[in-house]
């Protein structure tokens, strides 16, 4: 992953409290993964930013380097790599992941 790269995942992870790298974007999924995790913070309610991974190839691959994880979609809370979508299931499913994004949202 090239230096600019890396710097562009860095700004959007650390200047968005929920941070979405997905294939389409918030408004338009373009996959089922993608879309459950739009659902989920949909519920939520809560504010969020998506980039979408088909329209840019060098944060596609770039952003499976910085997380070390290789599957979109990818999830940042307050800064910190989260998960896809089975982890996000799994964290709203037991309550960890409101908990989460109150925190998140009150710093």
């Amino acid at each position: 992953m090239s230096p600019e790269t890396k710097n562009r995942i860095d700004q959007l992870v650390h200047d968005n409290k929920i941070m979405v790298f997905m294939k389409g974007n918030k408004l338009m999924p373009q996959c089922g993964f993608s879309n459950n995790v739009v659902q989920i913070l949909n519920v939520l309610g809560v504010p969020f930013e998506t980039v979408d991974v088909l329209a840019d190839m060098e944060i596609r691959q770039g952003i499976k380097e910085y997380s070390n994880w290789p599957t979109i979609p990818q999830v940042y809370i307050d800064g910190e790599f989260v998960g896809g979508s089975d982890i996000m299931i799994e964290l709203y499913q037991n309550g960890q992941l409101q908990e989460m994004v109150e925190v998140a949202l009150a710093s």
